[in-house]
């Protein structure tokens, strides 16, 4: 697998390419050598929701007429995967998209997770999760939620933990594309532009900033 000759320096703001992507996405930043690799770090904003749609309906669908799960039930692990996910994508963010960049080969990798959005906040082929990483992502989660809560209930609560990634997905996917009408809108909006332009270190949270304020996180550490 090769890399293009971009390389990442430090803070994600600084990271520059000269590869350009191939075929129909001239603008993007390339992260490969090969036409075949960089074709798929592009994705288009509608296919998580056609991917995963059909999983969340199966899921719902089986807890109901398979299982026989009581609608107050679907709803309670419902609610309660909506807000796991919110510490999920805090978490994710924080320490994984902006892994600590100790070694070439961390550097490298935090450029190619999450790095080169930083770099070119408005592609539009690169705001929302290719298709891969976000199974291989799930299915992790999955056998996490499954060990925990066991067979019959993981299906609701992860059809709905894969609610609440969608709504960040598209919620980010919106925030850098349009102007919201709506207050809770605009606050997300200016909250994620902050995180992008004054502070990488802060505002972690992109669908909630609860997690922010819980942890001290909706302003930049104090440099010392």
């Amino acid at each position: 697998m090769e890399l293009s000759s971009a390389q990442p320096s430090g803070n994600p703001s600084n990271l520059k390419s000269s590869g350009r992507g191939p075929g129909k996405y001239p603008d993007s930043i390339r992260l490969f050598k090969s036409d075949f690799l960089e074709r798929f770090t592009h994705v288009h904003p509608i296919i998580p929701l056609v991917m995963w749609t059909p999983v969340i309906t199966y899921l719902i669908w089986h807890s109901f007429a398979v299982d026989h799960l009581s609608f107050a039930t679907v709803a309670g692990l419902g609610l309660a995967a909506l807000f796991v996910w919110t510490f999920a994508e805090y978490t994710l963010h924080r320490f994984v998209f902006h892994l600590k960049q100790t070694t070439p080969a961390r550097t490298r990798l935090a450029f190619i997770i999450h790095g080169l959005h930083h770099d070119d906040p408005v592609d539009a082929s690169r705001l929302v999760m290719p298709p891969l990483p976000g199974l291989i992502l799930a299915a992790l989660l999955y056998s996490l939620f499954r060990g925990l809560l066991g067979p019959v209930l993981v299906e609701p609560f992860f059809a709905f933990f894969i609610v609440g990634y969608l709504c960040y997905d598209y919620i980010h996917f919106s925030v850098h594309h349009f102007n919201p009408k709506t207050r809770a809108g605009k606050y997300l909006k200016a909250s994620h532009m902050r995180h992008h332009f004054v502070s990488h270190e802060a505002r972690w949270g992109v669908s909630s900033p609860l997690w922010d304020y819980v942890f001290g996180t909706v302003h930049p550490p104090k440099k010392t």
